[in-house]
């Protein structure tokens, strides 16, 4: 015999968003008083994730950072379309960015500096990233 019940199970979910406060810091990552939350926690976000090398640190998964260090010595026509696909894997990780748009590149001497727009949920900011190559 199979049980049965009268009553339909009701699955109810509903959606909440979290706040994404972060500790608020200096230029120097010296610590302030007070948080941060919004467009400014999502600019932080997004200098640690640039800041750290994927696959390096045990503390983080696998998804989180980006792939650098394997671009040196590379030549620049394979580096900068690489940085364009490796920066919008990084970034699009975090649920605040929809996405990164404007990204342009420019060598200068042995660098090459990226400027790219983030568009988060929050708003638009401009960032540009450095790559010594």
């Amino acid at each position: 015999m199979i049980p049965t019940t009268s009553n339909a199970f009701s699955l109810d979910f509903s959606e909440t968003t979290m706040p994404s406060k972060d500790f608020a810091t200096d230029s120097n990552g010296e610590r302030l008083q007070g948080m941060v939350d919004g467009l400014e926690a999502v600019r932080k976000a997004v200098e640690i994730i640039l800041s750290t090398e994927r696959y390096e640190h045990i503390i983080y998964s696998w998804d989180y950072g980006i792939e650098f260090s394997d671009l040196f010595g590379m030549p620049t026509d394979y580096v900068v379309p690489e940085l364009e696909r490796r920066i919008k894997e990084a970034l699009t990780q975090d649920d605040r960015i929809v996405s990164i748009s404007d990204f342009t590149a420019r060598k200068n001497g042995k660098d090459i500096v990226v400027f790219f727009t983030v568009n988060t949920v929050y708003g638009d900011f401009e960032r540009e990233v450095k790559i010594n190559v």
